[in-house]
């Protein structure tokens, strides 16, 4: 009744770059937008989900810490990834980058590390910018852990607007027309090189472009420059049109 089959392996699969991200449960954004960019033929993205609390504390934040490498062990157990995101640039200041590389190389110890911050300063390096004018949704506690990590990786905060939100959910749900408009105002009063629109949960992405051209400097947002850094460790060669300045370089 059964015969056994012979099959041969598609060898091209093995070429391909992996990519892990750790992405937060109560995010809704990242996988939609990271989609977007990563048509590549040379590189596939796989993620797996961290519990976190929806609401945004520097607790709930440290709260995660332990549950990291968990996590990451539910992203092709056994395979080698070639670069793992840890999607929460919040956390990522409150944790730090280097235990939340330590978390990551506890479990893929030849991995490339990275997270919105940490790809986020790549992208001020690339564009040698110094004064970044910063948009994030979060409360008071976080935004001055945020000011505080920026200056003691060396760069000035030309300006600093923040919607005061804890909710991550909501965070997710404000609009294009929100921000746009705050950085439009905001720039008017200050000389900035770049603009970093913070959180994974804010949907912009695709604004990028038409902002940009508005007000005449590079703009970058989490999950953007966490997307391209990726790429970047990755070693994939790419431009990807209609998706700003840090594509086109």
């Amino acid at each position: 009744m059964f015969e056994n089959l012979n099959f041969t392996i598609d060898q091209s699969s093995s070429k391909r770059k992996k990519i892990g991200l750790i992405v937060l449960a109560s995010d809704y954004t990242i996988d939609h937008e990271f989609r977007k960019l990563f048509p590549l033929k040379n590189l596939d993205y796989y993620h797996a989900r961290i519990e976190n609390s929806p609401t945004v504390t520097p607790k709930t934040l440290s709260d995660m810490k332990t549950k990291i490498s968990s996590t990451l062990k539910l992203i092709l157990p056994g395979d080698k990834l070639d670069v793992v995101g840890y999607a929460c640039t919040s956390a990522s200041v409150v944790l730090g980058e280097e235990e939340i590389f330590k978390s990551i190389r506890s479990v893929q110890p030849h991995t490339k590390c990275t997270t919105p911050i940490t790809a986020a300063f790549e992208a001020f390096r690339s564009f040698n910018a110094k004064n970044i004018l910063v948009i994030t949704p979060y409360i008071k506690d976080i935004n001055l852990r945020i000011v505080s990590y920026m200056e003691s990786n060396g760069f000035k905060i030309s300006s600093f607007g923040s919607f005061n939100e804890k909710s991550d959910p909501v965070v997710a749900s404000i609009d294009s027309k929100s921000i746009i408009n705050s950085v439009r105002n905001m720039i008017r009063k200050t000389k900035a090189d770049m603009v970093f629109i913070s959180c994974t949960s804010i949907k912009f992405m695709e604004f990028i472009p038409e902002l940009e051209e508005e007000i005449g400097v590079p703009v970058t947002t989490s999950n953007q420059a966490m997307a391209w850094h990726c790429m970047k460790l990755a070693g994939v060669n790419f431009k990807i049109p209609n998706s700003g300045q840090l594509f086109s370089q």
